[in-house]
């Protein structure tokens, strides 16, 4: 048997975790730029409050309901995230616990006897509440899918079930696949709902569990399609996956406070990104070959494909693999040359390490004195002094000092759990 834990709410909840008098009381999280909203409370959600709808067409509403509002704060929310999941790891075993999101874990329970699935699920639904805070829900199936489909049901109804759904009989899966709509599967997108309603008139995902594997492989994207029909059926097709240690691509990407049309600032931000992403490079002990940076216009909507609007990018091979940060920044730099229209205003930038290989496996050149081959030092001295003080206390000149392009956050909580100097006082 499978289940999934699944924060409620996520962003929200980590908000009213060190504000205990927004209990019951609507709550919305904005994106990036404090652009969108991307989370809202069950209540925010009753006054009709938009998911992913514009933060300024909302405040009218807002306003009216005394909805209170949070810029994205996600040290906070990576922090409470990895107690969340480090709590099931210690309950569970490392081995048994699949991470698949910030606010979600699949989790095998195959250990356990099926007369005691209920029991176990509620426990681990107590236990994490009360050792993070954090509200969750539990699905438990013998599939991940049907886990899916439990947990959505869970919170759905959550008077009846309290959070905590366990689909052990043919009779449970049923009912449940029957109030399950086919838009409302996981792995069956917009379009695909769209299709099989229009072609096909099915509806939920009970009729959906009754087409033929080869319906799936034609119409549901191959593979994937053959999977989700015998997942919906109680059959395991998608198995546990280990975590993913390291990386095949690392990326840091940002949108700009405000439109930016200089190249001074956006070669800042470049390098700024850059230095991210190699710390995140190092972090796995990995070097990169290949750079890439990616710049969008004003005149781009950032929520749509990239691709179809043209988002502007280039890229360079480096001659050597290399995890330092001035190495990087360099070439990254230069780039910008390449893309940059004087005249265009420029809301977002991005920069992108791949040809990614263990940095064990650099050999070093003969040619070059002691000091260049021993750089790492350096960068892991840096790196021990930015994540100690925190804010890049040590950084690169191009990075820039003033940085008037960093991304707006108007209204962000304090880092309650990740700072000295913003840590929750109890009066």
């Amino acid at each position: 048997m499978k289940a999934i834990v699944d924060c409620n709410n996520f962003y929200c909840s980590c908000e009213r975790l060190f504000k205990p008098g927004l209990d019951n009381k609507p709550v919305i999280v904005l994106s990036n730029n404090d652009g969108c909203i991307i989370s809202r409370s069950n209540e925010a959600k009753k006054l009709g409050v938009e998911m992913a709808g514009p933060f300024f067409k909302a405040k009218p509403l807002i306003q009216q309901h005394d909805i209170a509002v949070f810029s994205s704060n996600y040290n906070l929310y990576g922090d409470l995230s990895w107690r969340v999941m480090e709590t099931l790891r210690m309950m569970l075993g490392k081995k048994n616990v699949e991470v698949y999101s910030v606010d979600e874990a699949f989790i095998d329970l195959s250990i356990f006897p099926e007369n005691e699935l209920q029991a176990v699920a509620e426990e681990i639904k107590t236990t994490v509440e009360t050792w993070t805070g954090i509200k969750v829900s539990v699905g438990v199936a013998p599939t991940k899918v049907l886990a899916k489909v439990a947990n959505r049901l869970s919170k759905k109804y959550k008077q009846q079930y309290d959070g905590v759904m366990v689909l052990d009989s043919e009779e449970k899966i049923i009912s449940a696949l029957k109030q399950t709509m086919v838009g409302d599967i996981w792995g069956v997108g917009w379009q695909y709902a769209q299709k099989l309603k229009e072609y096909w008139s099915i509806y939920d995902a009970l009729q959906l569990s009754r087409m033929s594997e080869e319906f799936g492989k034609t119409h549901l994207g191959g593979v994937m399609g053959v999977r989700l029909i015998k997942e919906l059926r109680g059959e395991p097709a998608k198995d546990m996956e280990d975590e993913l240690v390291s990386k095949k691509m690392i990326a840091t990407t940002r949108m700009f406070g405000s439109p930016v049309g200089d190249i001074a600032s956006i070669k800042e931000a470049i390098a700024t990104y850059t230095s991210r992403a190699a710390e995140k490079l190092r972090r796995q002990y990995s070097a990169a070959k290949m750079i890439s940076i990616f710049i969008v216009t004003k005149d781009q909507d950032h929520m749509l494909n990239f691709k179809k609007y043209g988002t502007i990018s280039t890229y360079t091979t480096l001659p050597v693999a290399t995890s330092f940060t001035n190495e990087l920044i360099k070439p990254a730099v230069q780039l910008v040359d390449q893309l940059y229209e004087k005249g265009q205003l420029y809301k977002k930038a991005g920069v992108m390490l791949s040809g990614i290989v263990p940095d064990m496996s650099i050999q070093g050149n003969l040619f070059l004195p002691g000091s260049k081959n021993s750089e790492r030092k350096l960068m892991d001295m840096m790196d021990n002094i930015n994540f100690s003080q925190r804010d890049d206390v040590l950084k690169f000149a191009a990075s820039g000092t003033d940085r008037n392009w960093k991304m707006q956050q108007n209204h962000c909580s304090k880092r309650y759990t990740t700072r000295w100097n913003e840590l929750f006082k109890v009066h």
